[in-house]
């Protein structure tokens, strides 16, 4: 897409000081620049022209965010958000100043980590072991081999491992949830049996990600977990996001 305007990448309280080593997106990077309405501002720039989803520009503002993190509180932007012009940003801050000013407050110290469940590829010995229905249609395979019994054979081991690893999904949300202050479901992807943010204290970053770590070892027959952390609070930037714990999930 082609951008002409301001390239908004976050709203922090008013009074955080910008990265003197930072910089935007853009080739050469972009200047970055606070607009303050009230207690809140937006760290933005010149929104640069024929702005892609280049891998330079997507680390330059992740690495913007991180940087900004580390000084307090931010509510992020994702990657390519442009406003017209500075006056539609301030008009936007001033009208939700409140609630920005609300959520900042809740992630005050806080890191997000995302765990993505998948079912476990190298588990097929236990699943035989312990599934009948699988072990019969393996046994069927083997007397009478052939393509629709290799299909059964197929379809109950997909669904029998994709089972096995949400009911493990469960257990680690269960598990995980009490050592954060917040959760928060992800889109839907692919392959996954669960998509879950958590929001963390930034000083037991590491001892939650090591609980993660310490579960899927121990049940890496069953699930494997792919953690990704501490990013930006992408997924806790609103007042319903802060009202609601475990029970949407």
């Amino acid at each position: 897409m082609t951008a002409d305007g301001v390239y908004v990448y976050a709203i922090t309280a008013a009074e955080m000081p910008l990265p003197t080593d930072a910089r935007g997106v853009g080739n050469p990077a972009a200047d970055l620049r606070t607009i303050r309405q009230g207690g809140i501002a937006a760290v933005v720039s010149d929104a640069p022209a024929n702005l892609r989803a280049r891998r330079r520009d997507l680390l330059a503002h992740q690495e913007l965010l991180l940087s900004l993190s580390d000084r307090g509180p931010v509510l992020p932007m994702r990657f390519g958000m442009v406003a017209p012009d500075e006056k539609t940003v301030r008009g936007q801050l001033a009208a939700r100043e409140t609630d920005h000013m609300a959520v900042l407050e809740h992630l005050t110290d806080a890191v997000e980590v995302n765990l993505k469940a998948l079912p476990a590829q190298n588990a097929l010995a236990s699943l035989v072991a312990e599934d009948k229905a699988v072990r019969r249609l393996r046994d069927e395979a083997r007397r009478r081999p052939g393509y629709e019994a290799n299909v059964r054979l197929g379809e109950a081991v997909a669904t029998a491992l994709r089972s096995r690893a949400a009911e493990a999904g469960r257990r680690v949300l269960r598990e995980l949830t009490p050592k954060a202050r917040a959760t928060a479901p992800g889109p839907d992807v692919q392959g996954c049996v669960l998509n879950v943010s958590f929001l963390v204290d930034r000083n037991n970053s590491d001892e939650f990600m090591s609980a993660a770590e310490k579960f899927a070892k121990y049940h890496d027959e069953r699930v494997e977990l792919r953690l990704a952390g501490p990013l930006p609070c992408y997924s806790f930037v609103s007042v319903e996001t802060i009202r609601v714990r475990t029970a949407g999930v």
